[in-house]
C-alpha cells in the first residue's frame, strides 16, 4: 500500500496525504480552497475532546506564482483559520495541547507575503498609533484597542505563534516527521517519504482557470433606480453559496458592497461586467469580504473605493502584503473616496452613512438611502456584526482592562436597531458574528438573514427572510430604461466630437438581448450588424488560440468585418446575459 497519495481537488488544487507522518497537505490555495476541500469530503465534521470540530489539512504548499491566468494563486487566510479555529489547533487564543501548528510551505517570497497578509487579516490595525494616523482621536483609538484586545484574548501575537514555515528550494527540505520536499521546476514539487516519491504540479494550463466550488445560474438583471441585488448570503465556510455581499443599484449605476472570493464568477452570473462597476463600499478586510479586490484592481478602470479611513487603512496594509505593492500604490488601482463615519455622505445623489461595528478588525456597517416621491428609502447592510450577548459580556468601565465601554455598547446597539425599509444582517453566530434573535423587536420593514452556512431555524424564520442569489429588492422603481443612457454614454465616448443629433441617430437602434452562450457573430461569415455592448461580457474566440479575449461593456463587436463586407476572422460569444445596441 502506498505511503503517499495524491488527490486532484480542482484546477490548481491538490491534496497530499501521508498518514504515517501525520501530514495532510493542501497544495495550492486560491480563493475558496476550503470550500473545495469540503466538497471533496477532505474537510468533514468530527468530535474533538467532546466538542464539535473538523478534519482538514495541517500544512499548505503555496504556489510559486502569485497570479495565474488572471487570478491570485495564494489566499491562505481561510485555510489557516480553518486549521486554527475549526480544527482546534488554537483554542481560546492558546495553542492546543498537542503543540501542532499549521505549516506554511513555499518560496521565501511567497511565505513572507502570506505571513504578513494573514497577520493583517487576523488583526487589522495593531496599535493606537496606526488608528490615530488615519484621523481617529486618541480617546477613540484607546477604546478601539481595548475592544480589539478583548476579541483577541488580551494579546496581539506574532505570526510565528500561529504557524510554522518551511522554505522550499531545489534541495530536499524536511517538512515534518521524515517527509521531504524539493522544487523540481517552477511550481512543480516532489514529496519524498520512506523511499516513495510523488510529484505535484500547481501550474494551470493556458486554457484553465481556478474554479468556483459552487454553481451559479445565469440571471438577466434589469437596472433599477434604487434597488438591492443579493449577490451572496453564505460565509467563508459555506461550500454552496458565495459569501455575504450585495449590489446596490442607483440611477442605473452599480455599486458593490464588499468583494469576496470569485467575485468575477458572481458578476458574470448576474450579467454584470467589471467595467460597469461604479464603486465599492467596503465593510472590512476579512477574505470573505476582501479577496475580490485582487480582481477589481485589474478592472481596466479605477473603481471608486468608498470606506471609512480606518477600514481603508486596514485593507491597504493587507492588500499591500498580499500583492507586494506599496501602501501608497493603492490609489493607483482604485479611486479612493474616504467616508466620514456617523454622518450622511452624498455620492452623486446617493446618501451613505458608515457606522462603527465591533469586530477583531476595523469594521463598519452601512446605511444607504435615496430620496423618493414619498420620502427616503433606506437599506442597512450589517456584515460581520457581533451578537449583543457577546458584546454585553465585554462591557467594562475599567479603562485599564480590555473590553467595551457601556456608552460604546449602547451606541452600537442603537445603530444596529435603526428601523429601515430593508436590512440585511450577519446571523452567523459564534464569538464574532451576529444573532438573528437580537432583532426580534426590530421595526424594519424587511429583514434578511445572511452570512450563514446552515439552514434557518424556525426561531430565525420568525425574525427574518432568506434571500437567494440574484434576488432583488426594489426600493424605488425605475420608470426609464437605462440601456439608452448607457448607449448614449458609450457612443459619446467613442465619438466625443460628434454632434448630439448624430449620436441620437445611432441610439435610435434596437437593444437586443443575448442569452449566455449565444453567438453574436460567427467566424468566416459576413455579419449583418455591429454590436455596441451595453452590459455584460463577450468572448472573442479564435480556434488557433487557447486563451480567449474578452470584450466588455462599451466595446464594439463586428465593426471591421461589417464595414468592409468581409468575413469575420473571429467568433463573438456571450459569456452570460448580454444587452447590446444593434447597429
Amino acid at each position: 500500500m502506498s505511503k503517499i497519495s495524491r488527490t486532484r481537488v480542482a484546477n490548481g488544487i491538490y491534496w497530499i496525504e501521508i498518514p504515517g507522518a501525520g501530514l495532510y497537505v493542501l497544495c495550492g490555495c486560491p480563493a475558496d480552497s476550503v470550500k473545495h476541500l469540503k466538497k471533496k469530503g477532505l474537510i468533514a465534521a468530527r468530535n474533538r475532546d467532546g466538542a464539535p470540530a473538523e478534519t482538514g489539512p495541517n500544512a499548505i504548499l503555496l504556489s510559486d506564482i502569485s497570479v495565474q491566468n488572471g487570478s491570485f494563486s495564494n489566499l491562505a487566510e481561510f485555510p489557516v483559520m480553518q486549521m486554527l479555529y475549526r480544527q482546534g489547533m488554537m483554542l481560546q487564543g492558546e495553542q492546543d495541547s498537542s503543540g501542532e501548528k499549521p505549516l506554511l510551505i513555499g518560496s521565501e517570497e511567497q511565505v513572507t507575503s502570506q505571513r504578513q497578509y494573514i497577520y493583517r487579516g487576523n488583526y487589522g490595525l495593531v496599535s493606537e498609533e496606526e488608528l490615530t494616523a488615519v484621523g481617529v482621536s486618541p480617546e477613540t483609538a484607546r477604546d478601539m484597542m481595548r475592544l480589539k484586545m478583548k476579541f483577541v484574548h488580551g494579546k496581539i501575537r506574532t505570526i510565528e505563534e500561529f504557524f510554522d514555515t518551511r522554505t522550499v528550494t531545489s534541495h530536499p527540505v524536511e517538512i515534518r516527521n521524515g517527509v521531504f520536499i524539493r522544487r523540481i521546476k517552477v511550481n512543480i514539487f516532489e514529496f519524498r517519504y520512506q523511499g516513495e516519491l510523488l510529484t505535484v504540479n500547481l501550474n494551470l494550463a493556458a486554457d484553465e482557470s481556478y474554479e468556483s466550488a459552487y454553481p451559479l445560474d445565469f440571471h438577466d438583471i434589469k437596472r433599477e433606480y434604487f434597488a438591492v441585488l443579493h449577490s451572496g448570503e453564505g460565509n467563508g465556510w459555506d461550500a454552496d453559496r458565495p459569501c455575504m455581499a450585495s449590489i446596490v443599484m442607483f440611477q442605473g449605476k452599480i455599486y458593490l458592497i464588499d468583494a469576496g472570493p470569485n467575485i468575477l464568477y458572481s458578476l458574470r452570473a448576474l450579467g454584470i461586467s467589471v467595467t460597469e462597476i461604479e464603486g465599492i463600499f467596503h465593510t472590512h478586510a476579512h477574505d470573505d469580504h476582501f479577496a475580490g479586490l485582487t480582481t477589481l484592481m485589474r478592472s481596466g478602470h479605477k473603481i471608486k473605493y468608498f470606506a471609512a479611513p480606518l477600514v481603508r487603512a486596514s485593507v491597504t496594509k493587507k492588500l499591500s502584503a498580499l500583492t507586494s505593492i506599496k501602501e501608497d500604490d493603492f490609489k493607483n488601482y482604485f479611486a479612493v473616496c474616504d467616508l466620514d463615519t456617523d454622518v450622511w455622505n452624498i455620492i452623486d445623489g446617493l446618501e451613505v452613512k458608515p457606522l462603527f461595528s465591533p469586530h477583531p478588525v476595523e469594521t463598519t456597517v452601512f446605511m444607504i438611502r435615496a430620496l423618493s416621491a414619498d420620502g427616503y428609502k433606506c437599506y442597512a447592510h450589517l456584515a460581520d456584526i457581533a451578537s449583543l450577548n457577546i458584546l454585553r459580556g465585554m462591557i467594562s468601565d475599567d479603562t485599564s482592562e480590555s473590553g467595551i465601554s457601556r456608552d460604546l455598547f449602547e451606541q452600537v446597539q442603537e445603530s444596529y436597531f435603526t428601523p429601515v425599509n430593508l436590512k440585511k444582517l450577519d446571523a452567523g453566530g459564534g464569538l464574532i458574528h451576529g444573532d438573528a434573535l437580537d432583532f426580534r423587536e426590530d421595526r424594519s420593514d424587511k429583514i434578511i438573514l445572511s452570512h450563514m452556512s446552515s439552514e434557518l431555524t424556525n426561531k430565525q424564520k420568525e425574525v427574518g427572510s432568506a434571500a437567494s442569489f440574484g434576488m432583488m429588492d426594489i426600493l424605488i422603481p425605475s420608470h426609464q430604461d437605462y440601456m439608452w443612457r448607457y448607449a448614449f454614454y458609450y457612443l459619446h465616448s467613442h465619438f466625443p466630437d460628434a454632434p448630439r443629433h448624430q449620436i441620437n441617430i445611432l441610439v435610435n437602434n434596437p437593444v437586443v438581448t443575448f442569452n449566455a452562450g449565444s453567438i453574436l457573430i460567427r467566424k468566416d461569415e459576413v455579419n449583418e450588424h455591429i454590436y455596441l455592448i451595453l452590459t455584460g461580457d463577450i468572448e472573442i474566440i479564435r480556434s488557433e488560440s487557447t486563451t480567449p479575449r474578452m470584450l466588455s461593456s462599451g466595446g464594439v463587436a463586428g465593426d471591421n468585418s461589417r464595414l468592409t463586407a468581409s468575413p469575420s476572422m473571429k467568433t463573438y460569444r456571450a459569456v452570460h446575459y448580454v444587452h447590446a445596441l444593434q447597429l
